[in-house]
């Protein structure tokens, strides 16, 4: 048992130890990436706006005066404090950028997740307990369906549906304007903020504004899910250890559900951990549809606009969020399939 325990420590110690490479990469990648498109990224943001003097004035705020090589070291420095500098052209905190609108967008995020989580182990489970039976079948075709659809194209039809025609939910947004203008913000969660003030009213109509977009994001998340459990419930299904399980008697349910749903999970949990970083940084499109006011919606603006340091302080945190969030799968695996740790 000690054994087991100091494998799983220095599997830990061992993955914390190379995320700091990883992310040092990741960082030089964002880094040079910025800087290999051509012009002055002050004068595209600015130029013809204001005058040269304050143009010149800007570029030394933004540290791009300095040598290249000073300037890497230096983002690094303040990627690390969290220091990701201020906009070009609204002169706003990036970091302020992150904590007002990735919470909206995370908020999105994990509500979608929760139903990918729900309808896709759902169905793959029912797809492989059921195998080749119509239950299969239209569980199958749904998750080739759901996985295909854009997300734009999903989303307007959902809007035309179930806001247009059929009146039952908001289009787009995260609350009511007045709902919205009345919330203590506190965490910057809707949800979690309504809660706290117990605004029963605000609460629902912020349920209301996340349905549509969570759903419709969820639901082609799930369709990677659907056909990943089914796959792997297939494969353990014929395993010695369910046969074996069968011969003593213990009913079929419980051979499905504890036996070999359970054993099936240990690959789901990599790709659904990985689906979620994809979430982070693919709700761009579903913010831009539902004009959800997440940082996906900010960085199209930022690119817009051109403003270098607002897009590259963005990225940066997407980058870090990938790193944290296959660090926490790693380790998650470790602690659910003990074979990972060797």
């Amino acid at each position: 048992m000690s054994g087991h325990g100091t494998s799983l420590r220095a599997y830990v110690l061992t993955r914390l130890v190379l995320a700091v490479p990883t992310v040092l990469i990741l960082l030089t990648m964002v880094f040079l990436l910025m800087r290999v498109a051509p012009g002055d990224p002050i004068q595209a943001a600015l130029g013809g706006r204001v005058p040269e003097a304050e143009l010149e004035q800007r570029r030394e705020a933004a540290g791009l005066d300095k040598p290249i090589l000073e300037q890497y070291f230096e983002y690094l420095g303040n990627a690390f404090t969290l220091d990701l500098g201020t906009t070009i052209n609204d002169d706003r905190s990036v970091t302020s950028i992150i904590v007002e609108n990735g919470s909206a967008t995370l908020e999105l995020s994990l509500t979608a997740f929760a139903v990918a989580l729900v309808v896709g182990l759902g169905i793959g489970l029912l797809a492989g307990r059921f195998r080749d039976t119509s239950i299969d079948f239209g569980g199958r075709m749904f998750g080739i369906v759901v996985y295909a659809a854009p997300v734009f194209f999903t989303g307007f039809l959902a809007q035309l549906l179930f806001s247009g025609t059929l009146g039952w939910l908001p289009s787009s947004g995260r609350a009511d304007p007045l709902v919205e203008f009345e919330i203590n913000q506190v965490t910057h969660f809707y949800l979690i903020d309504t809660l706290l003030a117990l605004d029963w009213p605000a609460f629902w109509d912020v349920v209301l504004h996340l349905i549509l977009p969570a759903v419709t994001l969820g639901l082609l998340i799930s369709g990677v899910l659907i056909r990943l459990v089914r796959v792997n419930l297939l494969q353990t299904m014929r395993g010695d250890y369910v046969e074996a399980a069968r011969a003593r008697g213990i009913p079929e349910r419980r051979v499905v559900l504890q036996h070999a749903f359970r054993n099936a999970l240990v690959p789901v949990v990599t790709v659904a951990g990985l689906q979620f970083a994809i979430l982070l940084g693919g709700a761009v499109l579903t913010e831009q549809t539902f004009n959800w006011p997440g940082i996906g919606a900010e960085l199209v603006r930022y690119l817009n606009e051109r403003d270098y340091i607002a897009v590259q302080g963005i990225i940066t945190v997407f980058a870090l969020a990938v790193v944290l969030v296959s660090l926490v799968i790693d380790l998650v695996n470790a602690f659910i399939d003990p074979r990972v740790r060797y």
